[in-house]
Parts: structure tokens; sequence; C-alpha cells
């Protein structure tokens, strides 16, 4: 195993051991050594003739204000959750163009809409599927990975790649066939005391690294804090909701429309009678074919499993509701068993006679009856002696599985199948009481949610038959921001070619979805925005770029309902998008359809969906408030500070706050200090110093008084 050195010193054998540039590939997300990098880079701005690329995605950093208003609310919250994170020190230089020439940062995915601005992230971003990035890295010669490790007493010679097994385990056999080539290559780790402990695929040998840091990392982990999930999210969550079906897969993303998802699967399955009330009242009985065609509007009797790039806080909380609880199995020969109803939910076998039901051969000779021990079907007390079995108290049975008199004697010899799993995932990232509910569970628990390579999650190669069996039904969910009228969708790029964050593994998914039988794409849409005080539509007759061909569409679901465009000719998914457009837009989007030819000018939009506006959701909201929760998952947010994040995104949508006029504007109907005195006083606007202040002041409560929710 790898000496333990210091920080200094792994710095020192890189420099020493790589000639030439070093190319360091970093996991995305949460994975990340940064006291490390930091050191690297910072040595590596000292030594203007070493050349340094740092191939990664998704580099995590505070929440940045860019106003003053952002900056108040913002500062004392960052210190109390994030406390001495350590930051990426060339993170900060990407913001602030900074980045010396003898560096440059590769990335293929961005902290959303975190780097529009900046240059150097623009230059170097790196288009890709998340599934192909291992095969990328080693096509562009890494030589040089470095990661946070997990690690368990209990398991000396082993670390847990914890967070991030997903590039690390397709990349990791690719490096080891360079390196007996002669390459020269390097693996460090380090140990973060906060990672949980994930078995299964993510754990390795440590004698996959040559340098393991001497210093454990024990500072806080990255937390993405939970987000308000807006009234036009919940019904976003509600109606695709009803889309997934019962003993299925399922796929969702972080932020708040995958909360708002969860939380309508939750109350499906906990509050049903106000669910379907809720969705009756939301939908008019509209969907009812699709629905039942495709999804259900029941409690999940056999359970769902997971099988998602990123293994989110929703998808802890679904499992922990007994939602997340169909299991799938490790072996072709298990899985189909589990798939015939061979086995309970526990992986036991229903009986003996059900195992033969399942296709299981009635002979048991030497190798079946290893098969079945080994897999945990059958303790090790049955032994085969010639041509019959045995048993521990003398009994001798015939080794046929139909014969009753066996099947009744092996009965309490059954035990459950070894390695079931409710969930696969590649990464995670989420709030900090996410970590802590992981880490809580014991390690039988924890081994359920198997942490493992992207190749496996994201695409269907490889173990095909095992895969397609796992994935059942399998529901694909993901965002998209904008849809072309056409049905193709905008998630990752705007229409100026800046990157908001990156394909990732949407398309990877999307694809599966038409592979798959059974399976259906699932992307959520909010049909509009508002913009300092512009209204728009996310529904749109064309854009500059997508990242879903139209001839990928499948099904699409916004605020006001669903709309299934799968095998639909263009006239009709422009139709079935302008069902579940919002009618303020629908004259416009209906015109330019006509205008090129791809609607009859004597078309006619159907008068049930001609009602599409906030006003006819926010009703619902009224009757079903136990359907609208702004913080399904729990919060970070103190009471307080939920109402001034809830004030300050009605500021952001009605108005350009830098324009000094129009917030004065805005404040002059604002109620008094004194009924929102705990909000100033934690914004430090309690005692305003100087006009500027008692703007923000006046600017404050007007959007306090705009947004508090009546008691």
């Amino acid at each position: 195993m790898p000496e333990p050195c210091s920080i200094e010193q792994a710095v020192d054998r890189v420099l020493g051991s790589i000639e030439g540039p070093i190319r360091l590939g970093l996991p995305l997300g949460l994975g990340k050594p940064n006291r490390w990098v930091n050191a690297l880079y910072a040595r590596i701005k000292q030594l203007p003739e070493r050349q340094l690329t740092i191939y990664t995605a998704l580099c995590l950093g505070r929440p940045r204000a860019s106003q003053e208003l952002q900056r108040r609310f913002l500062e004392p919250f960052v210190a109390r959750v994030y406390g001495d994170y350590p930051e990426l020190d060339f993170l900060a230089d990407l913001h602030d163009d900074l980045v010396p020439a003898n560096v440059r940062i590769e990335q293929f995915f961005l902290e959303p809409g975190s780097l529009l601005d900046s240059p150097a992230a623009q230059y170097d971003y790196n288009s890709c599927n998340y599934s192909q990035v291992a095969r990328d890295l080693d096509a562009k010669g890494v030589n040089l990975i470095a990661q946070l490790v997990a690690r368990d007493p209990q398991r000396p010679r082993h670390f847990s790649l914890s967070c991030n097994p997903d590039i690390s385990l397709d990349l990791l056999p690719l490096l080891a066939k360079r390196r007996a080539a002669g390459d020269s290559i390097l693996c460090l780790a380090q140990v973060h005391d906060e990672l949980p402990y994930m078995t299964g695929p993510a754990e390795v040998s440590r004698d996959c690294f040559d340098l393991v840091l001497r210093e454990s990392e024990c500072g806080p982990l990255f937390s993405m804090p939970n987000l308000p999930v807006t009234l036009q999210d919940q019904c976003i969550g509600l109606h695709a909701s009803s889309l997934v079906r019962d003993g299925g897969t399922l796929q969702i993303g972080i932020g708040a429309l995958g909360d708002a998802l969860t939380a309508a699967l939750l109350a499906r399955h906990t509050d049903n009678a106000a669910y379907r009330a809720g969705l009756e009242a939301l939908q008019g009985g509209l969907w009812g074919a699709q629905i039942a065609a495709i999804g259900g509007q029941g409690p999940f009797a056999e359970g769902l499993y997971g099988c998602s790039e990123m293994f989110v806080n929703g998808l802890l909380a679904l499992a922990e509701a007994g939602v997340l609880r169909r299991r799938v199995y490790p072996e072709l020969r298990l899985q189909q068993l589990a798939a015939a109803g061979g086995l309970d939910e526990e992986g036991r076998p229903r009986s003996v006679q059900a195992l033969l039901d399942a296709g299981l051969p009635a002979r048991l000779d030497a190798a079946a009856l290893a098969w079945l021990q080994a897999s945990g079907l059958l303790d090790a007390t049955p032994q085969l002696r010639g041509e019959r079995l045995q048993l521990s108290d003398g009994r001798e049975l015939a080794a046929d599985l139909a014969d009753p008199y066996t099947q009744a004697a092996l009965r309490p010899h059954l035990g459950p199948a070894q390695g079931g799993v409710l969930l696969h995932g590649g990464f995670f990232l989420g709030p900090a009481d996410f970590y802590q509910r992981l880490r809580d569970l014991d390690a039988e628990r924890r081994g359920r949610f198997a942490m493992t390579g992207i190749g496996f999650v994201n695409q269907l190669y490889g173990e095909e038959a095992l895969k397609r069996l796992q994935r059942r039904d399998a529901r694909f969910v993901n965002s998209v921001f904008a849809m072309t009228l056409l049905g193709a969708g905008v998630a990752d790029q705007l229409e100026d070619g800046r990157v908001l964050s990156g394909v990732g593994g949407q398309h990877d998914f999307v694809v599966q979805a038409q592979a798959l039988e059974g399976a259906r794409s699932i992307l959520l849409l909010r049909s509009w925005r508002e913009s300092a005080g512009r209204l728009s539509s996310n529904i749109l007759w064309s854009y500059g770029h997508v990242t879903i061909p139209r001839h990928l569409r499948d099904i699409v679901v916004s605020e006001y309902g669903i709309a299934d465009l799968r095998c639909k000719t263009d006239a009709e998914v422009i139709e079935a998008l302008l069902a579940i457009s919002d009618s303020r837009f629908q004259p416009e989007l209906i015109e330019q359809a006509q205008r090129v030819g791809k609607l009859p000018r004597d078309f006619r939009l159907d008068p049930r969906f001609a009602h599409n506006t906030p006003a006819r959701l926010q009703a619902v909201q009224t009757g079903y408030p136990e359907l609208f929760v702004e913080y399904p998952l729990g919060s970070d947010f103190c009471r307080e500070e939920r109402d001034l994040l809830r004030a300050l995104n009605w500021l952001k949508g009605k108005f350009k706050l830098s324009e000094a006029l129009e917030l004065g504007k805005a404040a002059l109907e604002a109620p008094p200090a004194d009924d929102f005195a705990r909000h100033l006083a934690r914004m430090g606007l309690a005692e305003p110093d100087g006009w500027r202040e008692e703007l923000y002041q006046r600017l404050l409560l007007a959007g306090l008084h705009a947004t508090i929710p009546e008691s």
C-alpha cells in the first residue's frame, strides 16, 4: 500500500515524476481534494515553464452576490452553512479572469449559470455526454487523477470512492492499460472524514492509488441547500408524478423541480386521497387516458428502483418513505428470478415452487446447488451426497425441487438473495442533512444504495440483458429551460453560444428511454418566466441551439399539463405543446406556426386549453394547501430567510435591480418598517444609513409585503 505523504510532498512527487505537461483529472462536484489542488495550482503559477490542464466538471463555490441586497442576504447564510469550506483557487481566478497562461481548466459541466461571463470557462468548455467522459479523458492523455475518498477502520486495505465513483471506475482500467504500456501516471487519494463509506462497486483497493495524503480533510462537505419550490414547480411535479408507474424505475435530477416531483410522489404514496383530489382539480381529467396508459395515481404497492446518475436528496427521501424499495440484483439469473416474481421484497424466495415457476431447473446438481448457496437463496446446510440431498439432521431428500417433500424440507433453509440494491447512482450531492442521513445508516442499509461507474448507469452497453430487466418501465425525468414548438429541448446553452451548464447525462437518458421497452423520457418545463418585469414564453417557435433534438421527442410536462409527443406529426406536436403553454402566448405561437405553413389557417386551439393562467393554478393551491409546500424536503433557511428569499426573487422578476429609478417607484407604497423588524435586522437595514440604504429598506419592504404568505 502507498505510504502517506503531506500535501507539499505530493506536489513535489507530481512535479518530479511527470515530465512535460501535467494533465489532471478531478471528479465532478463533491469529490475534489481542494486543498491539495490549491497547493498544486499555487506551485504551477510560480513555474511558468510547466503546463497544467485540469479536466473536471461542476466546480462548487459559495454562492456569489451580483448586487447589494443579494450580498446582504447571502453573506450571513454562507458563513453559517459553508463555514471554512476550502474553495478552489482556480475557480476564483476563472470568475475574475486571472487564470495564468500556463494553466487551462477544461470542464464538461458548469455549475448552472455561474460562468456565463468567464471567457476562459467558455473557451475551454468541452461538450460531451457524461457517459463518454472517461473515454475522452483517456484520449487526452490524463496522467494524474486526484480524489476524495472515505475510509472504514474495519476495511483497512480499502477506500470507498463514496460520492464520486462515476468517472473514476470507468477511467481507472483505461489508465491501467496505458500504465502497462509505459506511460507515467499517478493516482492520488485524500480521505475526507465526513464522507459516508459506500460499499459495492464504489469500494476499491488502496493499491489503486500511488499517493495518499497524510492529512485527512475534516472540514464541511459542500452542501446544496434545498431551494424554494414555487407554485409553478409544484404543479409540474404533480403532473409528472402521475406518469410514474408502480414497480418501475426512476431517474430525477437536482433542484426545485426534482424536489417538486419527489414531494408529489410522496403525497401519492402517503396521502393518496388528497393527492388524487388535488390532481383532479389541477387536471380536470384532461390527461386521464395518458396517465392510465403510462403511469398511475395509486400508492406504490411494488415500489420503485432508482437508476440515476445523481443520487439526490429526493431519492433518499423516497427510500425512507418506502416508495423506493424495489430491489434489483447484480447477477442475471437472480434478476430473472426477481422479474418473474420468484423473490419477495426482501429478496427471499416466496417458495421453492416459486423458484421453479420463475425458471429454475428442477434437477439440483452440484453447480445449481453451489449457485443457490453462493447467491444466498439457500443456506449452507443442504449438501449433495451422490444423487440425494442431505440435511444436518441426517434426513435425505430427492435432489428434485419439484418433489413436494423436498420443497417442504428446504423451506426453512431459504434466505434472501445477496447484493440486492434499491438504487444505482454515479455521484451524490445535496444538503448537509442528506450527508448526515447517509452516515447514520448502518452498513447493511447504506449498502442498498450502490454507487457505481457512470457507464453502468447512463448506458445500456455492457450487461445489457441485466440492465433491461432491472430498468423496467423506466421514467427518466430531466428539466429544460425552453422547448421549440416542434419538440426540441434546450437545457444547457444560450442562443448566443454561451454555456449555462452542460449536456451532462440528459442525452444519455433520453436515448435510453427510446431504447428500453416501456420507458419514457419526461422533460420538465416552466412554460413562462418573468425577468425584470418582462414576461416571456419558454415554449418558442425556434431557438439557436438545442440539447435534445426533436427526433427524440417524448413527453413534456409544464405547470399546465402533459404533452405526449412520441410518434406525433409536426402539427400534432405543435398542438400538444400549445395545450400546455401559457394562454398569454398561445395566439402568437399559433400565428408563427401558421405563417410557415405548419398549422392550417383555420386552426383553432381546443377551448379546454385556453385558460392556462397562473390565476387558475393559484385557485388549486388555495384548495389543496397540503400539496403545495414551499420546502417539502426541509430547509437550511430560517423563517425570516425564507421570507426574504421569496421577496428577493419577486423583486428580481419584477425589476432591474440596477436601475434606481425603477426601484424608487417600487418602494413608494412599502409598508411600515415595524411590520418586518426582524427581517430588516437580518439584512442590516433596521436603521438605514443614507438614501441608498433607505431605498433598499423600502424596496425590501415592498417585496416582503407582496410575497408574505397569508396566515
